[in-house]
Protein backbone atom coordinates (compact mmCIF):
# COMPACT_ATOMS: atom_id res chain seq x y z
CA UNK A 1 0.00 0.00 0.00
CA UNK A 2 1.22 3.39 -1.03
CA UNK A 3 1.98 5.86 1.64
CA UNK A 4 -0.87 8.67 1.94
CA UNK A 5 0.57 11.85 3.52
CA UNK A 6 -1.99 12.85 5.90
CA UNK A 7 -3.49 16.57 5.33
CA UNK A 8 -4.57 19.20 8.24
CA UNK A 9 -8.55 18.18 6.86
CA UNK A 10 -7.65 14.96 7.55
CA UNK A 11 -6.25 15.34 10.79
CA UNK A 12 -9.20 18.24 11.84
CA UNK A 13 -11.64 15.00 10.59
CA UNK A 14 -9.79 12.71 12.98
CA UNK A 15 -10.36 15.27 16.12
CA UNK A 16 -13.89 15.58 15.62
CA UNK A 17 -14.65 11.65 15.27
CA UNK A 18 -13.33 10.93 18.76
CA UNK A 19 -14.25 14.30 20.31
CA UNK A 20 -10.73 15.80 21.33
CA UNK A 21 -10.39 19.63 20.39
CA UNK A 22 -6.45 19.53 18.92
CA UNK A 23 -3.52 17.34 18.55
CA UNK A 24 -1.97 18.80 22.33
CA UNK A 25 -5.26 17.09 24.31
CA UNK A 26 -3.60 13.51 22.85
CA UNK A 27 -0.48 13.93 24.79
CA UNK A 28 -2.37 16.18 27.61
CA UNK A 29 -0.93 13.62 30.04
CA UNK A 30 3.00 13.95 29.00
CA UNK A 31 4.44 16.02 31.65
CA UNK A 32 5.72 19.96 30.35
CA UNK A 33 9.28 18.86 31.45
CA UNK A 34 9.68 15.50 29.09
CA UNK A 35 8.06 17.25 26.29
CA UNK A 36 10.60 18.36 22.92
CA UNK A 37 8.87 21.21 21.53
CA UNK A 38 11.43 21.20 18.91
CA UNK A 39 14.02 18.63 17.85
CA UNK A 40 17.57 19.94 16.92
CA UNK A 41 18.74 18.31 13.72
CA UNK A 42 21.78 18.84 11.78
CA UNK A 43 21.20 20.11 8.05
CA UNK A 44 20.78 17.09 6.09
CA UNK A 45 23.63 15.50 4.07
CA UNK A 46 23.74 13.26 0.58
CA UNK A 47 25.04 9.96 0.78
CA UNK A 48 28.30 10.87 0.11
CA UNK A 49 29.04 12.82 2.92
CA UNK A 50 27.32 10.79 4.80
CA UNK A 51 29.82 7.76 4.16
CA UNK A 52 32.64 10.17 4.62
CA UNK A 53 31.25 11.53 8.04
CA UNK A 54 30.79 7.48 9.20
CA UNK A 55 34.29 6.58 7.82
CA UNK A 56 36.08 9.34 9.73
CA UNK A 57 33.93 9.13 12.66
CA UNK A 58 34.85 4.83 12.80
CA UNK A 59 38.67 5.85 12.45
CA UNK A 60 38.62 7.63 15.63
CA UNK A 61 37.43 4.66 17.32
CA UNK A 62 40.43 3.42 19.88
CA UNK A 63 43.27 1.52 18.40
CA UNK A 64 45.47 -1.42 19.32
CA UNK A 65 45.21 -4.33 20.93
CA UNK A 66 42.03 -3.92 23.24
CA UNK A 67 41.93 -5.01 27.03
CA UNK A 68 38.96 -3.38 27.82
CA UNK A 69 35.67 -5.53 28.78
CA UNK A 70 33.39 -3.63 31.67
CA UNK A 71 30.13 -5.23 29.62
CA UNK A 72 31.54 -4.98 26.18
CA UNK A 73 33.91 -8.17 25.37
CA UNK A 74 35.91 -8.59 21.86
CA UNK A 75 35.58 -12.04 20.67
CA UNK A 76 36.53 -14.36 17.52
CA UNK A 77 33.41 -14.21 15.12
CA UNK A 78 33.76 -16.50 12.36
CA UNK A 79 33.36 -14.99 9.10
CA UNK A 80 29.86 -17.33 8.30
CA UNK A 81 28.12 -15.60 11.03
CA UNK A 82 27.90 -12.02 9.33
CA UNK A 83 28.38 -13.65 5.87
CA UNK A 84 24.47 -15.13 6.49
CA UNK A 85 23.10 -12.62 9.05
CA UNK A 86 24.06 -9.96 6.26
CA UNK A 87 21.68 -11.83 3.72
CA UNK A 88 18.43 -10.10 2.64
CA UNK A 89 15.99 -12.36 4.36
CA UNK A 90 17.47 -11.22 7.49
CA UNK A 91 19.11 -7.97 7.31
CA UNK A 92 16.15 -6.20 6.45
CA UNK A 93 13.37 -7.79 7.70
CA UNK A 94 11.03 -6.16 10.36
CA UNK A 95 9.23 -7.99 13.95
CA UNK A 96 6.64 -11.27 11.70
CA UNK A 97 3.50 -10.04 12.90
CA UNK A 98 2.41 -12.06 10.00
CA UNK A 99 3.12 -15.23 10.55
CA UNK A 100 1.90 -16.97 7.12
CA UNK A 101 4.25 -13.92 5.54
CA UNK A 102 7.30 -15.13 8.16
CA UNK A 103 7.75 -18.39 9.35
CA UNK A 104 11.83 -18.31 8.43
CA UNK A 105 12.19 -15.41 10.64
CA UNK A 106 9.99 -17.03 13.59
CA UNK A 107 11.51 -20.68 12.85
CA UNK A 108 15.07 -18.99 13.41
CA UNK A 109 13.68 -16.65 16.46
CA UNK A 110 12.62 -19.95 18.19
CA UNK A 111 15.50 -21.81 18.11
CA UNK A 112 17.42 -18.47 19.45
CA UNK A 113 14.44 -18.55 22.27
CA UNK A 114 15.30 -22.30 22.88
CA UNK A 115 19.07 -22.30 22.61
CA UNK A 116 19.12 -19.57 25.09
CA UNK A 117 16.67 -21.49 27.49
CA UNK A 118 18.78 -23.77 27.32
CA UNK A 119 21.94 -22.17 27.79
CA UNK A 120 20.24 -20.44 31.37
CA UNK A 121 18.72 -23.70 32.39
CA UNK A 122 15.18 -21.76 32.15
CA UNK A 123 11.70 -22.95 30.70
CA UNK A 124 11.23 -19.79 28.44
CA UNK A 125 13.24 -17.25 26.83
CA UNK A 126 12.23 -14.46 24.55
CA UNK A 127 13.47 -12.70 21.27
CA UNK A 128 14.77 -9.96 22.29
CA UNK A 129 15.50 -7.21 24.24
CA UNK A 130 17.16 -3.77 23.70
CA UNK A 131 20.51 -4.74 25.66
CA UNK A 132 21.62 -6.31 28.64
CA UNK A 133 20.40 -2.70 31.12
CA UNK A 134 16.76 -2.64 29.76
CA UNK A 135 16.70 -6.35 30.24
CA UNK A 136 17.61 -6.22 33.81
CA UNK A 137 15.45 -3.22 34.30
CA UNK A 138 12.39 -5.43 32.96
CA UNK A 139 13.73 -8.35 34.82
CA UNK A 140 13.00 -6.50 38.21
CA UNK A 141 9.71 -4.96 36.88
CA UNK A 142 8.82 -8.05 36.35
CA UNK A 143 9.82 -9.89 39.05
CA UNK A 144 8.00 -6.92 41.05
CA UNK A 145 4.93 -7.84 39.93
CA UNK A 146 5.19 -11.77 40.09
CA UNK A 147 6.84 -11.97 43.56
CA UNK A 148 4.84 -13.57 46.32
CA UNK A 149 6.39 -10.45 47.87
CA UNK A 150 4.71 -8.05 45.24
CA UNK A 151 5.28 -4.44 46.01
CA UNK A 152 8.71 -5.31 48.65
CA UNK A 153 12.07 -3.99 48.28
CA UNK A 154 14.58 -4.84 45.18
CA UNK A 155 17.79 -5.79 46.79
CA UNK A 156 20.35 -4.63 44.28
CA UNK A 157 24.38 -5.59 44.52
CA UNK A 158 26.21 -2.79 44.55
CA UNK A 159 28.44 -4.97 42.22
CA UNK A 160 26.16 -4.91 39.79
CA UNK A 161 27.02 -3.25 36.71
CA UNK A 162 26.64 0.43 37.22
CA UNK A 163 24.75 1.01 33.75
CA UNK A 164 22.45 -1.89 34.65
CA UNK A 165 22.07 -0.35 38.23
CA UNK A 166 21.37 3.52 36.56
CA UNK A 167 18.86 1.89 34.25
CA UNK A 168 17.35 0.39 36.73
CA UNK A 169 16.78 3.25 38.61
CA UNK A 170 15.45 4.96 35.55
CA UNK A 171 12.54 2.30 35.25
CA UNK A 172 11.97 2.20 38.64
CA UNK A 173 11.45 5.40 39.96
CA UNK A 174 7.99 6.22 38.94
CA UNK A 175 6.83 2.48 39.79
CA UNK A 176 6.45 3.01 43.43
CA UNK A 177 9.66 0.12 44.14
CA UNK A 178 12.38 0.70 46.77
CA UNK A 179 15.49 -0.46 44.97
CA UNK A 180 17.77 -0.99 47.74
CA UNK A 181 21.92 -1.36 47.39
CA UNK A 182 23.96 -3.74 49.27
CA UNK A 183 27.64 -2.77 49.26
CA UNK A 184 29.83 -5.57 48.65
CA UNK A 185 32.76 -7.04 50.53
CA UNK A 186 36.33 -4.33 49.63
CA UNK A 187 38.57 -7.06 50.13
CA UNK A 188 36.88 -9.97 48.07
CA UNK A 189 34.95 -7.83 45.37
CA UNK A 190 31.54 -9.32 46.17
CA UNK A 191 28.38 -9.55 47.80
CA UNK A 192 28.78 -11.35 51.36
CA UNK A 193 25.64 -13.51 52.17
CA UNK A 194 26.27 -12.02 55.84
CA UNK A 195 25.14 -8.77 54.46
CA UNK A 196 21.14 -9.91 54.11
CA UNK A 197 20.71 -10.67 57.22
CA UNK A 198 19.40 -7.46 58.12
CA UNK A 199 16.42 -8.02 55.76
CA UNK A 200 15.52 -11.04 57.53
CA UNK A 201 11.89 -10.84 57.86
CA UNK A 202 11.34 -7.52 55.20
CA UNK A 203 8.99 -7.52 52.54
CA UNK A 204 11.61 -8.20 49.69
CA UNK A 205 10.34 -8.70 46.11
CA UNK A 206 13.47 -9.52 44.15
CA UNK A 207 17.12 -9.47 44.96
CA UNK A 208 19.06 -8.99 41.81
CA UNK A 209 22.43 -11.51 41.38
CA UNK A 210 25.39 -10.71 38.79
CA UNK A 211 27.70 -13.74 37.46
CA UNK A 212 30.37 -12.33 37.15
CA UNK A 213 29.83 -9.00 39.08
CA UNK A 214 31.01 -6.00 37.10
CA UNK A 215 34.61 -6.30 38.67
CA UNK A 216 34.46 -9.84 36.93
CA UNK A 217 34.47 -11.47 40.43
CA UNK A 218 31.84 -14.92 41.28
CA UNK A 219 28.81 -14.26 43.42
CA UNK A 220 28.15 -17.12 45.67
CA UNK A 221 25.48 -17.77 44.12
CA UNK A 222 23.80 -21.07 45.72
CA UNK A 223 23.89 -19.60 49.42
CA UNK A 224 22.69 -16.16 48.01
CA UNK A 225 19.56 -18.22 46.09
CA UNK A 226 18.76 -20.14 49.04
CA UNK A 227 18.55 -16.86 50.96
CA UNK A 228 16.11 -15.39 48.88
CA UNK A 229 13.99 -18.42 48.25
CA UNK A 230 13.38 -18.42 51.86
CA UNK A 231 12.45 -14.89 52.37
CA UNK A 232 9.97 -15.57 49.62
CA UNK A 233 11.76 -13.45 47.23
CA UNK A 234 12.21 -13.76 43.60
CA UNK A 235 15.44 -14.21 41.98
CA UNK A 236 17.12 -11.96 39.17
CA UNK A 237 20.12 -13.28 38.08
CA UNK A 238 22.41 -11.17 35.72
CA UNK A 239 24.71 -13.24 33.76
CA UNK A 240 27.07 -13.12 31.47
CA UNK A 241 26.25 -15.56 28.64
CA UNK A 242 29.75 -16.74 27.74
CA UNK A 243 30.80 -18.06 31.38
CA UNK A 244 27.82 -20.45 31.41
CA UNK A 245 29.83 -22.38 28.86
CA UNK A 246 31.57 -23.13 32.43
CA UNK A 247 29.47 -21.58 34.80
CA UNK A 248 26.50 -23.35 36.85
CA UNK A 249 23.36 -21.43 34.68
CA UNK A 250 20.74 -19.67 37.21
CA UNK A 251 17.81 -22.56 36.83
CA UNK A 252 20.42 -25.11 39.11
CA UNK A 253 21.65 -22.04 41.31
CA UNK A 254 20.81 -23.41 44.90
CA UNK A 255 18.14 -25.64 45.63
CA UNK A 256 15.03 -24.34 43.61
CA UNK A 257 17.02 -22.18 40.98
CA UNK A 258 16.78 -18.85 39.94
CA UNK A 259 13.65 -17.28 38.58
CA UNK A 260 14.58 -15.02 35.82
CA UNK A 261 17.87 -14.73 34.15
CA UNK A 262 19.07 -11.75 32.19
CA UNK A 263 22.03 -10.38 30.20
CA UNK A 264 23.59 -8.59 27.79
CA UNK A 265 24.18 -11.05 24.55
CA UNK A 266 26.96 -9.29 22.73
CA UNK A 267 29.59 -12.10 23.49
CA UNK A 268 27.73 -14.23 20.96
CA UNK A 269 28.84 -13.09 17.81
CA UNK A 270 28.15 -9.20 18.28
CA UNK A 271 30.84 -7.15 17.28
CA UNK A 272 32.08 -4.14 19.71
CA UNK A 273 30.79 -1.43 16.52
CA UNK A 274 31.86 1.69 18.50
CA UNK A 275 29.11 0.10 21.20
CA UNK A 276 26.34 -1.02 19.84
CA UNK A 277 24.16 -2.40 18.62
CA UNK A 278 23.76 -5.27 20.90
CA UNK A 279 21.01 -6.83 22.53
CA UNK A 280 19.45 -8.07 25.55
CA UNK A 281 18.21 -11.90 26.72
CA UNK A 282 15.54 -13.05 28.98
CA UNK A 283 14.53 -16.12 30.12
CA UNK A 284 12.40 -17.15 33.08
CA UNK A 285 10.61 -20.33 34.46
CA UNK A 286 7.11 -21.21 33.36
CA UNK A 287 5.25 -19.55 35.88
CA UNK A 288 6.48 -16.66 35.05
CA UNK A 289 5.85 -16.90 31.49
CA UNK A 290 2.94 -14.67 30.61
CA UNK A 291 4.70 -11.54 32.27
CA UNK A 292 7.56 -11.92 30.22
CA UNK A 293 8.15 -8.47 27.80
CA UNK A 294 9.09 -8.67 24.59
CA UNK A 295 9.03 -10.93 21.73
CA UNK A 296 8.20 -14.81 22.33
CA UNK A 297 7.60 -17.01 19.37
CA UNK A 298 5.95 -20.10 19.69
CA UNK A 299 5.63 -23.17 17.77
CA UNK A 300 2.53 -25.35 16.86
CA UNK A 301 0.40 -27.27 13.81
CA UNK A 302 -1.96 -26.44 11.40
CA UNK A 303 -4.96 -28.21 11.04
CA UNK A 304 -3.44 -30.52 8.84
CA UNK A 305 -0.65 -31.57 11.29
CA UNK A 306 2.09 -29.55 9.82
CA UNK A 307 4.78 -27.27 11.67
CA UNK A 308 4.22 -23.71 11.93
CA UNK A 309 5.75 -20.39 14.37
CA UNK A 310 3.87 -17.81 15.41
CA UNK A 311 4.17 -14.79 17.53
CA UNK A 312 2.13 -16.09 21.05
CA UNK A 313 0.80 -15.11 24.31
CA UNK A 314 1.00 -11.44 23.32
CA UNK A 315 -0.64 -9.57 20.89
CA UNK A 316 1.20 -6.25 19.72
CA UNK A 317 -1.44 -3.98 20.95
CA UNK A 318 -0.54 -5.28 24.59
CA UNK A 319 2.45 -3.01 24.08
CA UNK A 320 0.46 0.24 23.26
CA UNK A 321 -1.66 0.02 26.34
CA UNK A 322 0.49 2.81 27.87
CA UNK A 323 -0.10 2.09 31.69
CA UNK A 324 -1.88 -0.82 31.72
CA UNK A 325 0.49 -2.54 29.72
CA UNK A 326 2.84 -5.47 31.33
CA UNK A 327 5.94 -3.70 29.27
CA UNK A 328 6.49 -0.99 26.89
CA UNK A 329 9.21 -2.84 25.19
CA UNK A 330 8.07 -3.53 21.95
CA UNK A 331 10.38 -3.73 18.82
CA UNK A 332 13.16 -6.24 19.59
CA UNK A 333 17.01 -6.55 18.33
CA UNK A 334 15.92 -9.14 15.92
CA UNK A 335 19.21 -8.89 13.71
CA UNK A 336 21.24 -9.32 16.26
CA UNK A 337 19.67 -12.47 17.64
CA UNK A 338 19.63 -14.02 13.79
CA UNK A 339 24.03 -13.18 14.53
CA UNK A 340 23.84 -14.96 17.87
CA UNK A 341 21.44 -17.52 16.88
CA UNK A 342 23.96 -18.56 14.13
CA UNK A 343 27.35 -18.09 16.37
CA UNK A 344 25.56 -20.57 18.89
CA UNK A 345 25.25 -22.76 16.19
CA UNK A 346 28.40 -22.98 14.92
CA UNK A 347 30.31 -22.95 18.09
CA UNK A 348 28.12 -25.73 20.14
CA UNK A 349 28.09 -26.71 23.39
CA UNK A 350 31.32 -27.67 23.41
CA UNK A 351 33.23 -24.64 21.50
CA UNK A 352 31.52 -22.32 23.82
CA UNK A 353 32.88 -24.44 26.69
CA UNK A 354 36.51 -23.85 24.56
CA UNK A 355 36.06 -20.69 24.46
CA UNK A 356 34.77 -20.06 27.88
CA UNK A 357 37.83 -21.74 29.21
CA UNK A 358 40.04 -19.96 26.99
CA UNK A 359 39.34 -16.82 27.82
CA UNK A 360 39.74 -17.64 31.60
CA UNK A 361 42.98 -19.11 30.57
CA UNK A 362 44.14 -15.98 28.85
CA UNK A 363 43.25 -13.58 31.92
CA UNK A 364 44.85 -15.91 34.35
CA UNK A 365 47.75 -15.89 32.42
CA UNK A 366 47.66 -11.80 31.99
CA UNK A 367 47.35 -11.44 35.92
CA UNK A 368 50.23 -13.53 36.78
CA UNK A 369 52.75 -11.23 34.29
CA UNK A 370 50.87 -7.80 35.47
CA UNK A 371 51.64 -8.92 39.33
CA UNK A 372 54.73 -9.17 38.77
CA UNK A 373 55.22 -5.43 38.10
CA UNK A 374 56.23 -4.01 41.53
CA UNK A 375 53.30 -1.94 43.09
CA UNK A 376 50.91 -3.99 40.82
CA UNK A 377 48.57 -6.32 42.73
CA UNK A 378 44.84 -7.73 42.71
CA UNK A 379 42.16 -5.52 43.99
CA UNK A 380 39.57 -7.94 45.31
CA UNK A 381 40.63 -11.74 46.49
CA UNK A 382 37.67 -13.01 45.26
CA UNK A 383 37.61 -15.87 42.48
CA UNK A 384 36.95 -14.49 38.90
CA UNK A 385 36.06 -15.28 35.07
CA UNK A 386 37.52 -13.56 32.07
CA UNK A 387 38.53 -9.99 33.66
CA UNK A 388 39.64 -8.52 36.77
CA UNK A 389 40.33 -5.89 38.57
CA UNK A 390 44.14 -4.28 40.01
CA UNK A 391 45.48 -2.17 42.19
CA UNK A 392 48.01 0.12 40.27
CA UNK A 393 50.29 2.14 42.13
CA UNK A 394 49.15 5.40 40.50
CA UNK A 395 46.03 6.91 39.50
CA UNK A 396 44.72 4.50 36.70
CA UNK A 397 43.11 7.40 34.47
CA UNK A 398 46.41 8.55 33.66
CA UNK A 399 48.29 5.37 32.80
CA UNK A 400 45.53 4.32 30.75
CA UNK A 401 45.86 7.60 28.88
CA UNK A 402 49.69 6.95 28.07
CA UNK A 403 49.36 3.20 27.25
CA UNK A 404 46.51 4.06 24.51
CA UNK A 405 49.36 6.39 23.13
CA UNK A 406 51.30 3.28 22.59
CA UNK A 407 48.68 1.33 21.46
CA UNK A 408 47.08 -0.20 23.62
CA UNK A 409 43.55 0.28 25.21
CA UNK A 410 44.47 -0.97 28.98
CA UNK A 411 41.60 -2.00 30.80
CA UNK A 412 38.56 0.42 32.39
CA UNK A 413 39.25 3.10 35.28
CA UNK A 414 37.65 2.23 38.20
CA UNK A 415 37.88 5.47 39.22
CA UNK A 416 34.96 6.56 36.73
CA UNK A 417 32.32 4.78 38.95
CA UNK A 418 33.94 4.14 42.16
CA UNK A 419 36.30 7.17 43.31
CA UNK A 420 37.51 5.37 46.30
CA UNK A 421 39.21 3.13 43.60
CA UNK A 422 41.05 5.61 41.54
CA UNK A 423 44.03 3.31 41.13
CA UNK A 424 41.93 0.47 40.20
CA UNK A 425 41.29 -0.57 36.65
CA UNK A 426 39.27 -3.34 35.60
CA UNK A 427 41.67 -5.70 32.90
CA UNK A 428 39.83 -8.05 30.64
CA UNK A 429 41.56 -11.28 27.92
CA UNK A 430 39.67 -12.96 25.87
CA UNK A 431 40.48 -16.02 23.33
CA UNK A 432 41.51 -13.56 20.99
CA UNK A 433 44.70 -12.50 22.97
CA UNK A 434 48.01 -14.38 21.95
CA UNK A 435 51.23 -14.79 24.40
CA UNK A 436 52.48 -12.12 22.78
CA UNK A 437 49.66 -9.69 23.23
CA UNK A 438 49.98 -10.47 26.68
CA UNK A 439 53.55 -9.78 27.22
CA UNK A 440 53.50 -7.08 25.22
CA UNK A 441 51.08 -5.18 27.48
CA UNK A 442 52.85 -6.25 30.95
CA UNK A 443 56.32 -5.20 29.32
CA UNK A 444 54.93 -1.39 28.22
CA UNK A 445 53.13 -1.11 31.79
CA UNK A 446 56.03 -1.71 33.45
CA UNK A 447 58.05 0.85 31.40
CA UNK A 448 55.13 3.10 31.77
CA UNK A 449 55.18 2.87 35.50
CA UNK A 450 58.91 3.37 36.01
CA UNK A 451 58.94 6.36 33.14
CA UNK A 452 58.72 10.30 33.86
CA UNK A 453 55.89 12.43 32.92
CA UNK A 454 56.35 13.92 29.24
Amino acid sequence: MPFIPHTPTDIDEMLRSIGVPDLETLFEEIPDPLRCPTLDLPPALGEMAVGRMMRERAETDANGVCFIGAGAYEHHIPAAVWEIAARGEFLTAYTPYQAEASQGTLRLLYEFQTMMAGLTAMDAGNASLYDGASGLGEAVLMAARASDNAGGKILMPASVHPHYRAVVQTMTADQDLEVVEIPFDPLEGRILPKALNRFHGQKIAALVIPQPNFFGILEEVDTLTDWAKAEGATVVAAVNPLSLGLLKPPGHWGQQGADIACGDGQPLGIPLSSGGPYFGFLCCKQALLRQMPGRIVGRTQDAQGRTGFILTLQAREQHIRRAKATSNICTNQGLMTVAASIHLSLLGPEGLAKTAALCHARTRTLVDKLTTIPGVTRLFTGPYFHETALRLPKPAAPILARLARLGIQGGYALGEEHPFHDKGVLVCATETKTEADLQFYADTLAWVLNAKEG
